[in-house]
């Protein structure tokens, strides 16, 4: 079977017939050079679906789903809280942070935030590519931007702050629940003081310090994400 994933937003179920968009349309017939009869994979939070291709009809697919290769995923919920950083870093966190299995990105602004503001689109398209190419089926959500306070208010999380003035260089799984586990990384230049006591302040946080040097945003995303993933897998 072919290798082709790609993300469908609409409903997916047992034999039913539909047309791809004109983007992946073309990325099919154009890019892959996929016939008709062949077959490609077609996935959403609900499950992966086999589909053979019916019928190309200026340069639109049609295709109907053979069957169930996947059921839905039961993952646990892993969140990311980020100031956001100059658009090529912040693509590429963001993809990095797809393939390591993040289901929610929270976009913060901090007092010492530089970039205020994110092209949601643009990073709604990352997440969807990154899923199809590291063969997730939950494609993560990208929430609007928002400011901490509203953030600690809203959220009912264990929180793991990666702070550097932590002494603390582990995180107690004892401590997690059955709660989304959301990791709070702050801006290039650090958190206020105020911040940090807001952040310490919240029910349920956990200070660590995951590496002695100073990261930047994106390695200490990918870095944090990595020691969360290792203690709750």
């Amino acid at each position: 079977m072919s290798n082709i994933r790609l993300f469908f937003s609409n409903l997916l179920s047992a034999d039913m017939t539909d047309k791809l968009d004109k983007s992946q349309s073309h990325y099919l017939v154009k890019v892959m050079r996929v016939k008709e009869n062949e077959v490609f994979s077609l996935f959403n939070k609900n499950g992966e679906w086999e589909a053979k291709i019916l019928n190309i009809s200026k340069s639109i697919v049609e295709f109907q789903t053979t069957k169930q290769l996947r059921q839905k995923e039961n993952t646990k919920e892993l969140w990311l809280a980020f100031s956001p950083i100059k658009s090529n870093f912040q693509n590429f966190m963001i993809q990095k942070a797809t393939e390591l299995g993040v289901t929610k990105f929270l976009p913060i602004i901090f007092d010492r935030t530089i970039v205020r503001k994110i092209n949601k689109e643009r990073l709604e398209k990352i997440v969807i590519e990154a899923s199809e190419q590291s063969n997730r089926i939950h494609v993560p959500i990208i929430e609007e931007s928002q400011n901490l306070t509203n953030f600690l208010k809203t959220n009912s999380i264990d929180l793991i702050f990666t702070d550097l003035n932590s002494k603390n260089n582990k995180i107690d799984k004892s401590k997690l629940t059955d709660r989304p586990v959301c990791i709070i990384i702050g801006p290039e230049g650090d958190f206020s003081e105020a911040e940090r006591d807001k952040i310490l302040s919240f029910k349920g946080v956990q200070s660590v310090k995951i590496n002695e040097n100073i990261l930047r945003s994106e390695t200490a995303v990918i870095s944090a994400i990595s020691i969360v993933n290792y203690v709750i897998n």
